[in-house]
């Protein structure tokens, strides 16, 4: 029976997963994937194979109790009764933030895991979600080896002015800086950049991560120079329901003018805006893109209108830009968003063929443009299963 690696990732109302054969010479291979979503309102678990076959669903009702204790000790259960099932030889976890410190995946143990909840303060909706997440998987797995992997990792390294906010430096020294994330998928798509176009991958890159959380990254050689998420990932372009980013002024005028507090205003920012406030119809593309609502129009107008300005500044983060990849769900799978941020940046070397765009082929660049433009798709929970691998084989006693 082939090692299996368990990949989680959870998140405020899901718990993604996915499992991957491990071999001693070659990446992680695909076996499936699925998610627990809706948790504490209507949970549906779904289970796909590699090769998108889906292997099992199940729902719950409305208001079901299923939270996510209860949730992973469900998918526990669910991987044990699998007909053949292999034990896992480890468990790879996205942990969204990983300070300073954490430059690469780590081993988990008890100071790590307390240096993590160390950093839950720089990340209050994302990071107690990753830790419950170690910790329910110690408890159903105990002694098998967790591995925590991180946003933040890829961005480390960055110059110095690209990371520091302009206060003053004992804030900056309490870990007020800008962060960055998504890097899994950007670390994931600088490999697969690399596999389809060397020269691109070995130049200036900016990558647009388009999704219900949205960033982009600038990267040259293979390093990350600059990206548009901050302190949090709040920052930057607009999301499905964050606001992106915002005069920092807003916050205390909201409070003088509307008596709005600090944590009704975090839900706002989180949870009311976006292209869900700016709509009124729904943060989800999907939706806007199939509305007549003019305020739908209106919202996807500014959601480009953000991408489109944050290439130029990240264009002149570069000096230039060799190559733009679109992945993540909005960025893979809405073409006319795709042209609406393309249209008009010859000025960048960009110039879109239509049919390719619609086709969604992996490489959307007009015959003419100077620069290629491609539409790849990410995986990071494949590139959790990867720093797995690794970390297991570098601590192998030999």
């Amino acid at each position: 029976m082939p090692d299996t690696i368990l990949v989680i990732n959870a998140g405020s109302s899901s718990i993604k997963f996915a499992a991957f054969t491990a071999t001693a010479r070659a990446e992680p291979a695909p076996a499936f994937k699925g998610q627990i979503e809706g948790l504490g309102a209507t949970p549906r678990f779904v289970v796909r194979d590699a090769a998108g076959v889906q292997l099992d669903e199940q729902r719950w009702k409305k208001g079901s109790d299923l939270d996510h204790d209860a949730g992973f000790a469900w998918l526990h259960e669910w991987l044990e009764a699998r007909p053949g099932a292999a034990r896992p030889v480890a468990v790879g976890h996205r942990v969204v933030h990983g300070g300073v410190e954490f430059a690469e995946p780590a081993l988990i143990d008890a100071a790590v895991l307390a240096r993590l909840e160390a950093l839950a303060p720089l990340a209050p909706l994302h990071q107690p979600h990753s830790l419950a997440g170690i910790r329910a998987m110690t408890e159903l797995y105990p002694g098998l080896p967790q591995v925590a992997c991180f946003d933040t990792a890829f961005h480390r390294g960055r110059p110095p002015e690209a990371d520091r906010f302009a206060m003053p430096r004992r804030f900056e020294a309490a870990g007020v800086r800008r962060y960055g994330f998504h890097g899994l998928s950007y670390e994931y798509i600088r490999g697969r950049l690399a596999a389809v176009d060397a020269t691109a991958a070995a130049g200036r890159v900016i990558v647009a991560h388009l999704g219900n959380g949205a960033s982009l990254c600038a990267i040259d050689n293979g390093r990350a120079v600059d990206t548009t998420m901050g302190f949090t990932p709040l920052d930057g372009l607009v999301m499905g329901t964050r606001c992106g980013a915002l005069d920092p002024g807003v916050i205390p005028h909201l409070e003088r003018a509307f008596g709005i507090g600090a944590q009704e205003a975090e839900r706002m920012l989180y949870h009311e805006s976006g292209l869900l406030g700016v709509s009124g119809v729904s943060g989800d593309m999907r939706d806007l893109l199939a509305s007549d609502d003019p305020h739908a129009a209106e919202a996807m107008a500014l959601y480009v209108w953000r991408i489109r300005r944050e290439i130029g500044a990240l264009a002149a983060s570069l000096g230039g830009l060799d190559a733009l990849v679109f992945t993540a769900g909005v960025g893979e799978n809405a073409p006319a968003i795709r042209a609406a941020v393309c249209n008009n940046a010859d000025w960048l070397g960009i110039a879109l063929d239509p049919a390719a765009n619609e086709a969604g082929r992996e490489n959307i660049a007009a015959a003419e443009s100077r620069v290629p433009v491609y539409v790849i798709p990410t995986d990071e929970e494949k590139m959790i299963a990867v720093h797995t691998q690794r970390l297991l084989a570098s601590n192998r006693p030999t």
